[in-house]
C-alpha cells in the first residue's frame, strides 16, 4: 500500500493557507493514537526540562510534532531533520510564515546527521521502521545527546504493527523495511548503544488497533483505489471520529499486555 503519495495529496490540500495547515495538525493530534501517547510523554518531559533545551525531531515529516514541541516548551531550540528536501522546504516555509523562531529544518540522514548542538531531547516518530541500519541510528542518537537527555520513539511492534500477522503477509505500508520491533530487541539495541533506563510499552492494544482500522486503514485503502474518495472523507470522519475517539481514550488509559505499536523511552 502506497502511503507517501496520499500524504502528498493531503499536504497540497492543507497547505493552501496557514490556518488549514494548523487545522491539519489539530486533526492529526485528535485522530492518531500515537500522537496521544507522544504528546503525553512530551508533557511529562517538559515539566523537568531546562530552559533553552536543544531538541531534535528526527524524521520531522509534516512538522506536526515540531509544532507541538514549540508550543509547549520554554525557549527551546528545535531542529527538524528529514531525508526529503520537499518536506524540509515546506516546513521551513510554513514556520517562517508563522513567525516562529528557534525552529529550523535541515536535510539529513539519521545514520550520519550531526546537529550543531548536543540534544536534550530527541523525538523519533514512525521513522525506525523505514531505516534498515537501525543500530547505526541508535548509536548516532547516543552520540548527539547530552547526558541525562531523553530519547522518545514511536514505532510499530512485531505484534502486527505493519498489519502483518502471518509469515506470508506483506506490510500494509510498502515503505516499511521491517514488519515491526520486538519489545525486548529494541530495548537491547538501545542499551547496547549506551542508553539507560530503557522502557517500552505497547500502544495500539485491542482498542487502539480497532481505532487504527477505522481512522487509517479503511481511508488509506479507499484512497489507493481512487483519489475520488477524498470528497467522501469529511462525511466518513463525521461518523467515524466519535467512535475512534472513545477507542483511543480507552487504549491510552489501558495497560496493554500487547499491541501493534511501541512507545519507547531511553535516557542517555
Amino acid at each position: 500500500m502506497q502511503y507517501d503519495p496520499i500524504k502528498k495529496s493531503i499536504g497540497k490540500i492543507f497547505n493552501r493557507s496557514l490556518w488549514l495547515r494548523k487545522l491539519l495538525y489539530n486533526l492529526l493530534d485528535l485522530i492518531l493514537l500515537r500522537s496521544w501517547y507522544i504528546r503525553r510523554e512530551i508533557k511529562k518531559w517538559v515539566l523537568t526540562a531546562k530552559e533553552n533545551s536543544y531538541i531534535l525531531d528526527a524524521g520531522s515529516g509534516f512538522g506536526q510534532y515540531t509544532h507541538f514541541l514549540y508550543s509547549v516548551t520554554n525557549n527551546a531550540h528545535i531542529t527538524g531533520v528529514d531525508v526529503k528536501q520537499e518536506q524540509i522546504d515546506d516546513c521551513n516555509n510554513f514556520f517562517s510564515k508563522c513567525g516562529i523562531k528557534n525552529v529550523r529544518f535541515e536535510l539529513g540522514d539519521l545514520t550520519t546527521f550531526k546537529p550543531q548542538n548536543k540534544c536534550d531531547f530527541i523525538l523519533c516518530v514512525d521513522v525506525m521502521e523505514h531505516i534498515e541500519d537501525d543500530i547505526r541510528v541508535f548509536n548516532n542518537f547516543a552520540e548527539m545527546m547530552n547526558t541525562g537527555g531523553l530519547l522518545l520513539i514511536s514505532t510499530p511492534s512485531d505484534k502486527g504493527g505493519s498489519d502483518v500477522h502471518h509469515d506470508d503477509d506483506e506490510s500494509f505500508i510498502d515503505e516499511h523495511v521491517r514488519e515491526g520491533y520486538n519489545k525486548e530487541d529494541i530495548i537491547k539495541k538501545l542499551s547496547d548503544a549506551g542508553f539507560t533506563q530503557v522502557q517500552a510499552i505497547y500502544s495500539y492494544g485491542k482498542y487502539g488497533k480497532l481505532a487504527w482500522k477505522i481512522t487509517m486503514k479503511t481511508p488509506i485503502t479507499w484512497l489507493n483505489i481512487s483519489k475520488l474518495f477524498f470528497v467522501l472523507l469529511p462525511l466518513y470522519y463525521i461518523f467515524a471520529f466519535p467512535v475512534a475517539y472513545i477507542l483511543n481514550s480507552l487504549d491510552i488509559r489501558h495497560q496493554n499486555k500487547t499491541g501493534t505499536g511501541l512507545i519507547v523511552k531511553a535516557v542517555k
